[in-house]
């Protein structure tokens, strides 16, 4: 828990309430539609870790794994071995394995150009993009191109 509310933290655009992200971990790490792939020493700290759900996109009936968060301690982001790399084979490998569609993105305004480029040597070219729009960002787009 203490990793995924760091990653939260780093990553929200939206205040995070813990309750319901003990609920998306606790279901996935009992693999009720779900699953967590971990990297760190047996009874040590976590490294990073990767939330995968297994479940519908609004519009269709099919399933498909949504990852929800990749995320490494930032202790270990400089460190050799290319964890969140890791994570996202991981992430690809269940897609294999259950042969289903995996969605994977970011949803970030935090580091998110390095993020982007992990994930196109990674996955290859990307299916679209998220746009974050603010209320009264217009306004001060359109004072910041008039000044």
């Amino acid at each position: 828990m203490e990793l995924a509310l760091l990653g939260c933290a780093e990553n929200e655009f939206v205040p995070h309430n813990p309750t319901k992200v003990l609920q998306d971990v606790w279901a996935a790490l009992n693999l009720e539609h779900g699953i967590c792939g971990v990297i760190g020493p047996i009874g040590g700290p976590l490294e990073g870790a990767v939330l995968l759900r297994i479940g519908q996109i609004w519009y269709s009936d099919s399933e498909h794994i949504e990852e929800r968060a990749i995320f490494v301690h930032p202790a270990f982001r400089g460190a050799r071995g290319g964890r969140a790399a890791r994570l996202a084979e991981f992430s690809m490998d269940v897609a294999d394995k259950l042969g289903l569609p995996l969605s994977i993105g970011v949803l970030s305004d935090h580091r998110t150009a390095a993020k982007v480029r992990l994930y196109q040597r990674t996955l290859g070219k990307p299916s679209g993009a998220y746009w974050i729009y603010w209320p009264g960002s217009r306004a001060a787009k359109t004072a910041e191109a008039e000044g």
